[in-house]
């Protein structure tokens, strides 16, 4: 495993490319209570300074909770294509109507009644540690250079893996 901490523009786009691939996140607020609150959540967008947005109603247990506590941790996993992204930050609420007409998606219906209902807010994470895990090559190759590695013992560099200074 390779490690490659990235900065900046290289983190942001980092960020972008695996939480728009993986799509949900278990978001954790809360974090000074046990158990932690989580929750999945689906990445609407992350914006070109790396915030990271979501849709949530306002009267839910985690929107309670960032208000009464900003801290919050996202984690990203999708096993099948051996990508994750762990990110910790800040987040904030917004009823900023623009804001969630651009996140508003025809599926959010399940949710909520509509681009207008009262109860929906935008929530922006604002990353402060970030580290992420990404294979070099596709799933197919990186399962082979698994079996090699097993077969030979030698250590397969099959990630890349690092912070992301955003």
């Amino acid at each position: 495993m390779s490690t490659k901490n990235l900065f900046s523009e290289e983190a942001k786009q980092k960020i972008k490319d695996l939480a728009t691939d993986i799509d949900f996140a278990m978001f954790a607020t809360g974090l000074k209570d046990n158990p932690l609150h989580m929750v999945p959540m689906s990445t609407k967008k992350v914006d070109d300074s790396g915030q990271i947005w979501f849709l949530s109603n306002k009267n839910s247990q985690h929107n309670k909770n960032i208000i009464q506590n900003s801290a919050m941790h996202l984690i990203y996993s999708d096993p099948s294509k051996m990508k994750f992204l762990n990110v910790f930050g800040q987040a904030k609420v917004s009823t900023d109507i623009d804001i969630i007409k651009e996140l508003y998606k025809s599926s959010d219906d399940a949710w909520f009644e509509g681009v207008n209902d009262p109860n929906i807010t935008a929530i922006a994470v604002i990353p402060a540690e970030v580290f992420y895990w990404d294979p070099k090559n596709n799933t197919l190759v990186t399962l082979l250079k698994m079996g090699m590695g097993a077969l030979t013992g030698d250590e397969p560099d099959l990630m890349d893996q690092g912070k992301l200074n955003v």
